[in-house]
């Protein structure tokens, strides 16, 4: 990897992990982009999912009072059974296909809430947004839109939204790492980053997430809502005209 590369994925780690400290979502979903920009679809993967798993597992630390443990337990156990069928399949995307799926991905928070009446505080709904989000985020790499469609129903607060759904997708990432990483470390090829850079993101992505979390508190959560949305929704325009330029690269 070289020094501008390098540079871009530092640099990518503590945006994103900010983003993320403010909205729950929107920071994993530019990371993968960003990561796919630069690193093959399988290493982009495991990068993606090794930052994000610090950056929400330090976010849920940051906000472990607001965390709802009975959510993130039904969480666990359904992601653990997406990623044993995930691995079983082994299944990797091309990259033209995965910017649709990223491009795709945020037209799940315009579902209309009232035709699917899903509250993660439910442990039912909770055991199914396990199986989906988990199954998603092994598919295009992230998740957030539709882990939210289990959150917009619920009576919690905007932090302990943030909180329980940081707790969860420390889940989901580990079964992505678990998925993609175990051939690339048997592969003679490996295309993963050094490890240099990984000592350099973390703490990189722990600062995001701790000045993330100081923008939230001044957040009301009617903005927080109202913002989420088309942030994610922008983002995901970006990534069809990726895609559409790709799959014509390809022709």
């Amino acid at each position: 990897m070289g020094a501008a590369a390098a540079a871009f994925v530092l640099v990518a780690a503590f945006a994103t992990a900010l983003l993320s400290g403010v909205f729950g979502m929107a920071g994993g979903l530019v990371l993968m982009g960003a990561l796919a920009l630069v690193l093959p679809v399988s290493a982009a993967f495991v990068t993606h999912g090794l930052l994000q798993m610090v950056a929400n597992g330090w976010r849920a630390v940051l906000h472990r009072k607001h965390v709802r443990w009975d959510i993130v337990g039904w969480y666990a156990l359904a992601s653990l059974v997406a990623g044993a069928a995930a691995a079983a399949i082994a299944l990797a995307p091309s990259k033209p296909l995965l910017f649709l799926l990223l491009g795709l991905v945020p037209g799940l928070v315009w579902l209309p809430e009232r035709l699917l009446r899903l509250d993660a505080a439910k442990p039912a709904h909770a055991l199914a947004s396990g199986l989906v989000v988990t199954g998603l985020n092994l598919t295009a790499g992230v998740a957030g839109p539709l882990l939210d469609v289990f959150f917009v129903r619920t009576t919690l607060t905007r932090h302990a939204i943030v909180a329980t759904k940081a707790a969860t997708q420390v889940f989901s990432h580990l079964a992505k790492i678990l998925v993609y990483g175990a051939p690339l470390i048997a592969s003679p090829a490996n295309d993963m980053p050094p490890v240099w850079l990984f000592a350099l993101a973390v703490p990189l992505s722990m600062a995001g997430t701790a000045v993330g979390g100081r923008i939230l508190d001044a957040m009301s959560d009617v903005n927080f809502k109202r913002w989420t949305r088309w942030i994610v929704t922008g983002v995901g325009l970006l990534y069809l005209v990726q895609a559409a330029q790709l799959f014509m690269a390809a022709r």
